[in-house]
């Protein structure tokens, strides 16, 4: 076994070694510009951005005329909702704002601010507070539409927590109300399946480098029929990608994106029930082990691969350091340079103590048994240690209410 070892897939993946194949040769040998449609350089790199297009609908269940390339899941969240927004924005004239949009407090950054973006431009913003176990339904959303809502942004796994929200429900409400659906899919497409028809998704955002695949791109799904979804560009120049994202196409990474959701598609049923069993075995031997631990979230309804750990008496970013031999994180990749508590775990009411405590663990296509049982051997010997130093969890372990205790300052 190789050290560190590597348990923050959530933050990004490994590129699988036959994606890196399959991608090589558009570096140096097909190495066309797909605009260039008048001579064989130019199809040859046309026709493997078709093929990628066509693996990534069908990872989606999706229409390849759909999928539209992009840098990556940021710009493609910005260009849903900034897009959806602009194109279907309600005239000032007679009304208070341009529009409503409903998302929830615990999204990723790269939705809620292009949604505070859009605030400052006159559209009016609803944040759900999800509840403790973090999953938003349908009924939430049902409570916060109005007459003007035009759209609904909620993530379909959170990329912290793990919990699942109930993404068919919620399209379905939006369906039956006339309001365009987007989901944030970073961590679910490639992992869980998806029929986007089924799913009553409008809008979907997904990134290559959370499924195996590199860095640098991602795509977006955009509904054509049913209703036919029309988005404003908000990046434009040579009308590449149906005039939405304009620019010339990356085609090495998006062979990659291709080639990982194609690996995605044959291997998820498997890899899923794997890396769901060596999570639990990762709990279960933490659990077992110690008290005054938590799992933050649904229970049932998350992720497989992906687990929110919360230990009592214990600072997160020194349990991080005493665990040298692990990779990992204590919030998502974006913002745990920060040393604010992770505002996902505010959102469900975690306090500051147990937030700053908690550590986020993702599993992946590379690891091992043996890497679970190392990892959790070594989360307990220093989580111990790390409470021997503590007065705190002495006193706890005594009996006292250290929530009662009237704090002497000098």
């Amino acid at each position: 076994m190789n050290k560190p070892i590597y348990f923050d897939n959530a933050a990004t993946t490994r590129c699988d070694p036959r994606v890196v194949e399959a991608m090589l040769p558009y570096f140096t040998e097909k190495f066309g510009n797909p605009g260039s449609r008048n001579h064989s350089f130019g199809w040859v790199a046309e026709d493997a951005v078709e093929t990628a297009r066509r693996q990534v609908a069908a990872l989606l269940g999706a229409d390849r005329k759909e999928v539209i390339f992009t840098s990556g899941a940021t710009e493609s969240n910005n260009l849903a909702i900034k897009g959806a927004a602009s194109m279907y924005a309600k005239a000032p004239a007679g009304s208070s704002g341009r529009g409503h949009i409903i998302t929830a407090m615990h999204e990723h950054k790269a939705v809620l601010d292009p949604c505070k973006r859009l605030q400052k431009e006159g559209f009016e913003v609803t944040y759900l507070e999800p509840p403790a176990d973090g999953v938003i339904t349908a009924e939430q959303v049902a409570g916060a539409l109005r007459d003007d809502t035009i759209l609904v942004t909620i993530m379909w796994a959170n990329n912290e927590i793990g919990t699942i929200n109930d993404v068919p429900g919620i399209g379905a409400l939006c369906h039956e109300r006339g309001v365009i659906f987007h989901t944030d899919a970073t961590q679910w497409a490639g992992k869980m399946p998806v029929d986007v028809n089924k799913d009553n998704i409008d809008l979907l955002s997904m990134s290559g480098h959370k499924i195996y695949g590199p860095k640098g791109v991602g795509a977006l799904y955009v509904r054509r029929r049913r209703p036919r979804v029309r988005l404003t560009a908000i990046q434009e120049g040579g009308g590449q990608e149906r005039g939405m994202r304009s620019g010339t196409l990356n085609v090495p990474g998006i062979v990659g994106l291709g080639a990982a959701a194609a690996l995605c598609a044959e291997e998820m049923e498997a890899e899923r029930e794997r890396l769901g069993a060596m999570r639990r075995r990762l709990e279960t031997t933490i659990i077992e082990q110690l008290d005054e631990v938590q799992v933050n979230g649904h229970p049932d309804k998350r992720l497989p691969h992906l687990t929110n750990i919360s230990f009592g008496f214990v600072e997160g970013e020194s349990l991080m350091m005493a665990c040298k031999d692990i990779a990992m994180s204590s919030g998502s990749a974006c913002t745990s340079a920060s040393l604010e508590p992770s505002y996902v775990l505010k959102s469900l009411g975690v306090g500051d103590e147990l937030a700053h405590s908690s550590l986020r663990l993702s599993l992946g296509r590379f690891n091992t048994e043996e890497e679970v049982d190392f990892a959790a051997g070594q989360i307990v010997e220093s989580v111990r240690k790390l409470r021997d130093l503590s007065p705190l969890y002495d006193m706890h372990k005594e009996g006292i209410d250290i929530t009662k205790i009237e704090w002497a300052a000098h």
